[in-house]
């Protein structure tokens, strides 16, 4: 069985009792929405809420801090690369260029780090700056355990080059050590300098070291027999910690800030050639000696034990758990995958651990309203369940402004997610609708393929040009092309537009033919047939004949199709008795036009028969 996690913390929301008043929640796609209800756990009768406020609780705070931002955007560039160059990592090379990796992640880390200090030192309000601390101790513990599993699981030092690994790291990680090497350095006499026995070198080669410990140990430990140093106890002390006395250096423990400061100083000087796979059995015991029983282990000192008893799940584990966000676990996760040490470790929910860490983490991204861009393709390369983890998450983006919009169309049509795009335009043209932007929506329920939305953009447009007398957007319509076939409403819209065109080309004969088209063919609406048949009135007036007698009979069924429909309706008002006297009188000189160029174009039929 797999062990249990241990209780999640828990959250208190400030101003609200739980005890007292049942709580109302709802989950977004990275915050929650939580509020007091009116309900009274234990008294009834009181059902006003006591805190009348909705609160935001975000599951990841750090997508929102301005320097961490930072550290998100240029990790995902070397992310990025890592992923591409995947196919040219082989041979000896291949460790060379994951280490190369490792180190410009650790970069990242130590500038953000840099950048957290200076504004915690810098800032005014106690406040902020208390935060920012939390933010640098947590980027330094990051830093701190990247460079460990960097010594221990990319570049797997040996048996002695581990050791000034080792060394490298913790004069890295203890603040003090550069400011005490250059103050002493500094000095006229370094030898002769107060701090000069509290600092350690690992300026030899791994040949030296080996010869001048073995010589220091040979020396001291014949000193120490020989009681050369009794009558100065400060002499014998240092022989002792040179000789890795371990009591010695705990009674130096004011010199040495953690266990892993002790663990490195004992081993340099009692192991120096110490194996990777016995680094935990002295890790252990360092620990245990620097805390003395006094102290239990903070979560740090659980994870960098984990990276010393080499067990990488462990650490991964622990650090999920310690840490305010993914990014840490995410990177760390896949480039110990590439390092193929990760290969045997699947999930039972489908998964496996690279993909799930990479999945949160970029899940996270997407609450924020610029860094979605980067979680995408974080997505793209999860080959199990990025890609319907994406689809879930872009639908949710709220497409705040236009040019959001397009960018997340970009993504979408990129990667041929086909209902997205669709949904993405639809809501687009939606939104242009309700603000009177018809142009754009036509344009938008166009990009969307949606038929039923083109029909109801183009009732609009023929509304409007009902009410305006003509059209805008003539650009859009004149070009329609192909898209005015999605839909019979919007085939009409594109052909009456054609209809005024030839017109105002007067080329007659072809707008007369069009016009007689569009209501026989059915693909006119019937609300719109009076309008055509008004617009018929200038062509049948015209002095030379343009409809022929069937035509004429055509125009004339349409209307007494159209007027035998006119509904009856009950005790009219002015207003509908005025409307009434109009269709009335556009009814008779529609008949009157209608008959006086049947008989001129029977006349002129029959003339030209009988020539």
């Amino acid at each position: 069985m797999e062990e249990l996690d241990s209780e999640p913390t828990v959250t208190l929301i400030p101003g609200v009792n739980s005890q007292k008043k049942q709580m109302c929640f709802d989950w977004g796609p990275g915050e929650m929405l939580v509020c007091e209800t009116s309900f009274n756990k234990k008294e009834k009768s009181d059902m006003a809420p006591g805190c009348p406020f909705i609160h935001i609780i975000r599951k990841n705070e750090d997508v929102y801090s301005q320097i961490l931002r930072k550290l998100f955007n240029e990790s995902h560039g070397i992310f990025v690369g890592l992923q591409r160059i995947e196919e040219e990592l082989t041979g000896k090379s291949r460790k060379t260029q994951l280490v190369r990796v490792s180190k410009n992640y650790r970069s990242v880390i130590r500038a953000c780090l840099e950048e957290m200090h200076q504004l915690a030192i810098a800032g005014k309000d106690p406040a902020i700056g208390r935060q920012f601390s939390i933010q640098v101790s947590s980027l330094s513990a990051m830093e701190l355990i990247w460079n460990l599993c960097e010594i221990l699981f990319i570049e797997v030092a040996p048996a002695g080059p581990l050791l000034l690994h080792l060394l490298d790291w913790v004069q890295l990680h203890v603040c003090e050590v550069d400011s005490l090497s250059a103050d002493v350095l500094g000095s006229e006499n370094p030898s002769k300098h107060e701090r000069f026995w509290n600092l350690p070198g690992n300026t030899q080669t791994l040949t030296e070291l080996e010869l001048k410990w073995q010589h220091w140990h040979e020396e001291c430990e014949r000193h120490l027999q020989d009681g050369t140093f009794a009558s100065s106890p400060h002499l014998e002390s240092l022989c002792k910690v040179m000789l890795g006395d371990e009591a010695a250096l705990l009674e130096q423990k004011g010199l040495l800030s953690t266990w892993y400061h002790f663990l490195v100083t004992r081993l340099l000087y009692s192991h120096p050639t110490v194996k990777p796979t016995d680094l935990h059995f002295y890790a252990q015991s360092s620990l245990d000696l620097f805390l003395g029983g006094e102290s239990s282990p903070e979560p740090l000192d659980n994870i960098l034990m984990a990276a010393f008893e080499f067990d990488i799940h462990q650490v991964i584990k622990e650090c999920s758990i310690a840490l305010s966000n993914w990014w840490f676990v995410a990177h760390l996760t896949d480039l110990l995958d590439h390092c193929k040490l990760l290969q045997s470790h699947n999930l039972y929910f489908g998964s496996n651990m690279r993909e799930f860490l990479l999945l949160e983490y970029a899940s996270g991204l997407f609450a924020h309203h610029s860094l979605w861009q980067l979680g995408v393709d974080y997505f793209d390369y999860c080959p199990e369940l990025g890609r319907v983890s994406l689809e879930l998450h872009i639908e949710r983006i709220p497409l705040s402004t236009e040019q959001k919009a397009l960018k997340v169309l970009r993504v979408c049509e990129q990667r041929q997610m086909t209902e997205q795009v669709r949904s993405i335009c639809k809501i687009l043209a939606m939104k242009a609708v309700r603000n009177n932007r018809l142009g754009s929506a036509l344009s938008w329920s166009i990009r969307a393929k949606d038929a039923a939305f083109a029909t109801l953009v183009s009732d609009r447009f023929l509304r409007d040009y009902c009410e305006r007398g003509c059209f805008s957007d003539l650009d859009l319509i004149d070009n329609l092309g192909p898209a005015m076939m999605l839909s019979d409403r919007l085939t009409f819209l594109g052909k009456y537009r054609e209809f005024h065109r030839l017109y105002g080309e007067k080329r007659f004969v072809d707008a007369a033919s069009l016009l007689l088209s569009l209501m026989t063919s059915q693909i006119a609406p019937r609300s719109f047939w009076m309008t055509l048949l008004t617009d018929a009135l200038p062509l049948l007036e015209q002095k030379q004949v343009i409809f022929s007698a069937e035509q004429t009979y055509e125009l004339m069924r349409c209307l007494e199709d159209l007027t035998s429909e006119r509904p009856v309706r009950g005790e009219p008002d002015a207003q509908q008795l005025q409307d009434d006297d109009v269709e009335t009188t556009k009814v008779e000189m529609l008949r009157l036009a209608l008959a006086r160029n049947l008989a001129r174009s029977i006349i002129k039929e029959g003339s030209l028969e009988g020539s």
